[in-house]
């Protein structure tokens, strides 16, 4: 019996963070196979104005998170978008079928491009037709998204719908699966703000490269309440909350036995808790993305090596696309 094949991408943002990690990618290294893909979506990060050297250094921080964090010891397939030229020439053939209503109707696209208006990129209104692209060429039973991405993969299942009944059987139709939601890691400074590289301050927000005295530091100060003993309140005193599901987290426990564990206790004696807890946790990552600075040779060979097997199996859908539409070998 074959194995289902999985494609799952992440934006080359730079180093994750806590939130990151105990959302998604730990669940990633935990179901990791030679069936499953991770791609770094580097193309989709030149949407929006990026300096070049700022984007280099995000591709890099980002694979060497991933592999540090667990992936590195997996069969998984880790690698950059940008290395494989079939997604944009996949890109291409799909637009030719796309209709201009279909992107206009995308809701990202106009969050996005509210605030910039004339000045949003032609690649921020067309980049769900090279998600559809990323998609496709691997042949991919799965698709794990967030609620927020529905739309786009209801594009690609439409695109190869449409491709294979023009132009013959193509495409395999990917079903978007939606996982359980992992730890929901809030912001350490504004609790009702989910953990993000985005936000105006980076004081709430935990690192994986972040050193112990920066975990400590960012527990000790993070926003709490009135209150000077341990209670989970999630709506009344969301700072406490995210704190007791963060160390539920770690610990890989249910959040009602960290309540339980920590009801009562004075909140100095649990912020440093939960930052030991944490830092255990990201000591070994940090120092893991610290070698692969210091020495990327491992990195590169690693993706590298990934970059051809996701070749290996881009090449020969793109070759069927092509043959298909009318433009194979003379």
């Amino acid at each position: 019996m074959a194995s289902i094949r999985i494609l799952s991408g992440i934006q080359a943002t730079g180093t994750p963070h806590l939130g990151n990690y105990l959302g998604a990618i730990r669940s990633w290294v935990q179901h990791a196979s030679s069936s499953t893909y991770f791609m770094i979506a580097d193309l989709h990060a030149i949407t929006v104005p990026k300096e070049p050297e700022l984007l280099a250094q995000g591709r890099f921080a980002t694979a060497a998170g991933l592999l540090s964090a667990g992936l590195e010891a997996t069969s998984a397939v880790v690698f950059a978008q940008s290395v494989v030229p079939e997604h944009t020439q996949l890109a291409w053939l799909l637009g030719s079928i796309t209709s201009m209503g279909e992107l206009q109707r995308m809701t990202q696209f106009k969050a996005k491009s509210e605030s910039l208006q004339e000045t949003a990129s032609a690649g921020l209104f067309t980049y769900p037709i090279l998600q559809a692209a990323d998609i496709l060429l691997y042949d991919a039973d799965q698709v794990p998204v967030g609620d927020d991405q529905r739309q786009h993969i209801e594009l690609a299942r439409d695109l190869a719908i449409r491709f294979n009944h023009r132009f013959g059987d193509t495409f395999k139709v990917p079903v978007a699966t939606f996982p359980p939601v992992g730890a929901r890691v809030m912001d350490l400074q504004e609790p009702r703000a989910k953990m993000s590289k985005s936000a105006k301050s980076r004081r709430g927000v935990v690192l994986l490269t972040d050193d112990d005295t920066a975990i400590q530091r960012k527990f000790r100060r993070a926003v709490t309440d009135s209150h000077e003993e341990v209670g989970y309140d999630a709506s009344g005193r969301p700072g406490i909350a995210n704190m007791i599901e963060i160390a539920a987290a770690v610990r890989t426990e249910p959040v009602e036995q960290a309540i339980e564990r920590y009801s009562g206790w004075k909140y100095g004696k649990f912020k440093d808790e939960v930052a030991d807890l944490v830092i255990n946790l990201v000591a070994p990552i940090r120092g893991r993305i610290a070698e692969f600075q210091e020495s990327p040779q491992e990195l590169r060979a690693r993706l590298g090596a990934d970059a051809e097997r996701a070749t290996h199996i881009a090449s020969q859908v793109l070759r069927r696309a092509k043959q298909n539409i009318g433009l194979g070998e003379f």
